[in-house]
């Protein structure tokens, strides 16, 4: 049996922490889940920034966003959003801007930065939310990432057991890269700024590959991608709510994504999966 599994990123293989900063109300909101926020409301659309954070820090506080992302022919990539819209109309209003400042930005990766700064491998990816209806940036956003622990020996074991894996990830693609390969995930299995749409139809692609196809993930943004994987697994290690329908969805929901390896052998062992006692390293919903 040939087998393959799909990781998201943040959440899922990184522990990560992110901040956004409110640019209306000029209030900063540490720990916040950017893709629930985003999902809150249909006009959201989450976006990823390809700024260089040591550039951005050297700029006047006070400089448009807009004209910075402008000056440096800086472009985005869609991460999230409940609506079907064109690049064209999401490019207009980011950058048309006028509310927000590189300062907000700025202020968002201090503060990510001085939470996860010890930490050894660490990667920053910058943002904003975008409020099609408003017509102007929502929010700021900065959220940085390092390797839940035990996560880089579970893919060493699944490659060994000869089990491919990939990264599907709302992520910028350079940042994802650094990581794959501290992971040893090869580059070509790694697939940036992915939307839950997008996401689901690697996991369909993947189905026509592989006899089975394990999807696992910590959030709403993984729920399309869940639902089309044939094992969907759940993890909630990352602390934080959770929408009831992605526990609906899951097959299995873990503690950690070291529980994977052994759904995996079960899987391998097996050819399918049973349920597990409370003694058992994960779970069936």
């Amino acid at each position: 049996m040939s087998v393959a599994v799909v990781f998201d990123s943040a959440g899922t293989l990184l522990s990560t922490y992110r901040v956004a900063k409110d640019i209306c109300n000029r209030k900063l909101l540490p720990g916040i889940e950017t893709t629930t926020l985003t999902f809150s409301s249909p006009d959201r659309v989450l976006i990823v920034l390809p700024v260089h954070s040591k550039d951005l820090m050297t700029v006047p506080p006070d400089t448009l966003l807009s004209r910075y992302l402008i000056d440096r022919k800086i472009g985005f990539g869609v991460s999230c959003t409940r609506k079907i819209l064109t690049a064209e109309d999401i490019g207009d209003v980011l950058y048309g801007d006028h509310r927000a400042l590189a300062g907000d930005l700025q202020e968002c990766i201090r503060n990510v930065w001085s939470v996860c700064k010890e930490e050894e491998m660490v990667t920053l990816n910058s943002g904003a939310i975008i409020n099609m209806a408003h017509k102007a940036i929502e929010f700021t956003i900065t959220a940085g990432g390092w390797p839940f622990d035990g996560a880089k020996e579970t893919i060493t074991a699944l490659h060994r057991m000869g089990v491919p894996t990939f990264i599907a990830s709302g992520d910028r693609v350079t940042k994802l890269e650094k990581m794959a390969d501290h992971f040893g995930i090869p580059r070509d299995r790694v697939y940036g700024v992915a939307t839950p749409s997008v996401k689901a139809q690697i996991v369909h692609d993947l189905r026509q590959e592989y006899d089975k196809v394990l999807m696992v993930g910590d959030g709403i943004n993984d729920l399309f991608a869940l639902r089309n994987a044939d094992i969907a697994i759940l993890t909630v290690e990352q602390p934080g709510d959770r929408p009831e329908e992605l526990f609906k969805e899951a097959d299995f929901v873990v503690n950690n994504v070291g529980e994977v390896r052994a759904i995996v052998e079960e899987l391998l062992a097996h050819g399918n999966i049973c349920d597990r006692d409370a003694s058992g390293v994960s779970y069936k919903r």
